[in-house]
């Protein structure tokens, strides 16, 4: 271990040992000179591809899963007892991917090659440590932490099958998660696409084998998505460690050194974000099965599912305007790095908004493709509305965040983070019931989105003048 004392992840970069520059690929000098629109929706549109294919899986597995003969309901809502064990696996994978990936492409903006590889041997060796350290902890302790997540008599033996499973895809996982980004952050979209595209594709052939064919049931739909992962990981992996690849896996790297530190104090913000989604689930399951039964954690469970089509063009544009704003930011072409990120603040905004409005025209359709039960219906029918109504401004914090990440900020997204977790909406969620009974738990929602988006563009004016210099509004141009 080396003995470098920890650095702001803003000078991350500066710290690893400079090489002469190498020449620049094709990708990197679209980042550096391709016009910004047509590069941002060349890159936005292979993630939104490949995430739409994720989120249609995890949609379509739930599907399958509701749909198993006789137990159909009790097990969607087991599925949704363990989705915050997922989301805080996922959330670790985050924590490197998300921190390493900016710091690779600033690194590849100055022509340091060098340093890249070393950010990347380093943050693979992180996430095989924390990939075994999560399935040892986790496979120990899944019934007591499943029975606090909200689990009742009826959905705890569904959702112990399912996880016991799932759980021995853990390293697969953070492999899948946590390296893709490495691509992304090369400008190779399509790649990364691909590598999502092998896992989903595989997963929907794979769903109904063994859940229906082989009678498999929950544990069947487990089995395919550790199938589906590993092959995704050995698709990157390889990708990764070919001639095809900016930045290549080093034996020298592959080893956690202080030059993780600041990859997981960039990462801290997706973290964050992500593993206060498992505690946001935790309490919304405990909250709903305490104020309303197995019918409202059902529900909850096709609202987040059906929340996943806005997470696929939210984290889409994301990764199509990140690797823009970094590597222009090592390159110190502040005037391309503002136009990146006003690009990715007004699509968030726009297209967020209305899918919003579309998904709470029609609550009751949605519901009808996962359950025939009147009661969860009817349920899903007057609490989508209120808990999406806010996520149209919160497109603004999406893009804000995504900028500050892009920049190597970790601090300031860190507080955006916690302030719409941590601060507002569990908080909210305990409240609100006081006063409006199960409804609270919704409402919660819109109210943390609101005021959180309202002071992220607070934040963000005033980081954009420190870091760019000269007076910049959020969206307006120059």
């Amino acid at each position: 271990m080396s003995d470098q004392t920890a650095v702001p992840a803003e000078e991350c970069v500066r710290t690893q040992t400079q090489m002469k520059p190498q020449a620049r690929t094709d990708a990197q000098k679209d980042l550096a000179t391709k016009p910004i629109v047509p590069l941002a929706i060349s890159l936005a549109g292979p993630a939104i591809v490949a995430q739409a294919a994720n989120a249609l899986y995890t949609i379509v597995d739930r599907l399958f899963i509701a749909h198993i003969p006789e137990v159909g309901d009790l097990a969607i809502a087991g599925i949704g007892i363990c989705f915050p064990i997922t989301i805080a696996v996922a959330a670790f994978a985050l924590l490197v991917g998300s921190g390493g990936a900016p710091l690779a492409s600033i690194a590849l903006g100055k022509g340091d090659v060098r340093a890249a590889e070393h950010i990347l041997g380093t943050s693979a060796a992180m996430l095989v440590a924390i990939s075994l350290t999560l399935t040892v902890l986790l496979e120990f302790g899944k019934v007591p932490i499943l029975d606090a997540f909200g689990a009742s008599a009826n959905t705890l033996p569904y959702a112990s099958e399912f996880l016991g499973v799932y759980l021995l895809g853990t390293v697969f996982v953070q492999v899948t998660l946590g390296l893709n980004s490495f691509i992304s952050a090369q400008g190779k979209a399509k790649v990364a696409m691909v590598s999502v595209l092998i896992g989903a594709g595989m997963s929907l052939i794979l769903d109904p084998v063994f859940i229906f064919v082989l009678d498999m049931g929950v544990r069947g739909a487990a089995v395919a998505n550790v199938i589906s992962q590993f092959l995704s990981a050995s698709w990157i992996v390889a990708f990764l460690a070919s001639s095809r690849s900016a930045i290549r896996f080093r034996a020298t790297w592959f080893k956690v050194d202080a030059t993780i530190l600041p990859v997981l104090a960039l990462g801290a913000s997706p973290f964050v974000m992500q593993l206060t989604e498992c505690a946001i689930n935790v309490v919304f399951n405990t909250q709903l099965e305490r104020l309303g039964g197995d019918d409202y954690v059902a529900a909850m469970t096709i609202i987040t599912s059906t929340m996943q089509l806005i997470y696929v063009v939210n984290n889409g544009l994301q990764q199509g305007v990140q690797p823009i704003i970094s590597y222009n930011y090592g390159a110190r072409n502040h005037k391309r790095v503002r136009h990146a990120y006003r690009l990715g603040i007004g699509l968030l905004l726009v297209v967020m908004s209305a899918m919003v409005t579309v998904i709470a025209i029609i609550p009751e359709t949605i519901a009808r493709l996962f359950t025939a039960d009147a009661g969860i219906i009817a349920v899903v029918g007057s609490m989508m509305p209120l808990f999406v109504c806010g996520w149209g401004i919160f497109g603004i914090q999406c893009g804000v965040q995504c900028t500050l990440v892009g920049l190597g900020l970790a601090k300031p997204s860190l507080f955006l983070a916690i302030l719409r977790k941590i601060i507002l909406l569990i908080p909210l969620a305990f409240v609100l019931p006081q006063f409006m009974g199960v409804t609270g738990v919704f409402v919660a929602e819109p109210i943390s989105d609101i005021t959180s988006a309202l002071v992220s563009i607070v934040v963000f004016r005033h980081e954009i003048r420190r870091v760019l210099g000269g007076q910049d509004a959020v969206l307006g141009m120059e």
